[in-house]
């Protein structure tokens, strides 16, 4: 299986971002399963609900809410892969390893470690220090 981090679903759904078509054309190619670990569907759904929290007048409103719809639509179509006993064993066993990576960043190489997956992420500085992990960046290699 592969998981791609925030970094790279953000990639896949802006059809206007100069990597999305080489990333598309990767990801088509693989015959994988293609999923989301849902630590990336939180990261996103906490920047829209941030940016509406933010704003107090109702007309300004409409965009973000828009863009969380859209968010909505687009994750339906998508395998998450939960939070699971494993998972959280894989996130114990890396904190009491001294594994010094943000938490939400630990928590997605914990899930890719317990699927056994491939994460697709650009952030090798932190995800390198994970004892184990298969991440790769399609973005810049």
């Amino acid at each position: 299986m592969i998981l791609l981090d925030s970094d790279h679903f953000t990639v896949v759904v802006d059809s206007r971002h100069r990597l999305h078509a080489s990333l598309i054309s990767r990801l088509l190619a693989v015959d994988e399963t293609i999923a989301l670990p849902i630590i990336v569907v939180e990261e996103q759904m906490r920047a829209w609900m941030a940016q509406i929290n933010r704003i107090r007048d109702s007309y300004q409103l409409v965009v973000p809410y828009g863009h969380l719809v859209q968010l909505i639509d687009v994750l339906a179509d998508w395998e998450i892969i939960p939070w699971s006993d494993k998972s959280a064993t894989e996130f114990d066993n890396l904190r009491a390893g001294r594994v010094l990576i943000g938490t939400q960043d630990l928590r997605i190489a914990s899930i890719a470690r317990a699927t056994e997956s491939i994460l697709l992420s650009a952030n090798s500085r932190d995800f390198d220090k994970v004892p184990g992990l298969q991440v790769e960046d399609w973005l810049h290699r």
